[in-house]
């Protein structure tokens, strides 16, 4: 099962795409079938402003500017509760939009396209090294496929 804190902090009169609760949920669901994941898990998912997501990339990541998707693994703690806790997602909403534009691509798709994205950065994925690359790919193509979306890739 998931648990799933799903906080938008948009602008009243932000005029951004962002999937409901429930389209999150299924791509969650999507990743923890395919990792073969069986324990029930936490997450917190929050849907920022530019100035947010700028703010967060500066502070963790030493870069001063927008970016789509931040992702924050939580680190257990020996001895500490919250076994079950994956960490924090934080996507820009505006960013997103913006690339999905960009790239010729649907915004729900590419919405899609990042929480799978992110996800699995929450299990420990990334693109750092060339062949971790491919892994992180393959298995985004892979899980996209499913829910008939092509690859984001080419």
């Amino acid at each position: 099962m998931i648990f799933l804190d799903y906080q938008k902090a948009l602008l009243k009169d932000s005029k951004q795409f962002v999937p409901s609760e429930q389209e999150v949920n299924k791509c969650l669901q999507l990743v923890i079938t395919e990792l073969k994941q069986e324990d029930d898990i936490e997450l917190t998912i929050r849907i920022v402003e530019v100035d947010e997501i700028k703010q967060l990339n500066a502070d963790y990541r030493h870069k001063n500017t927008a970016t789509n998707v931040l992702s924050f693994p939580y680190e257990k703690i020996e001895g500490g509760g919250g076994k079950n806790y994956l960490g924090d997602i934080i996507i820009c909403a505006e960013v997103v939009e913006k690339e999905a534009i960009e790239q010729r691509k649907k915004v729900a798709e590419h919405w899609q396209h990042m929480i799978i994205h992110s996800c699995l950065h929450l299990y420990g994925y990334d693109h750092i090294e060339h062949e971790d690359v491919e892994i992180m790919e393959n298995l985004e193509i892979l899980i996209l496929k499913k829910i008939g979306i092509k690859s984001p890739y080419e």
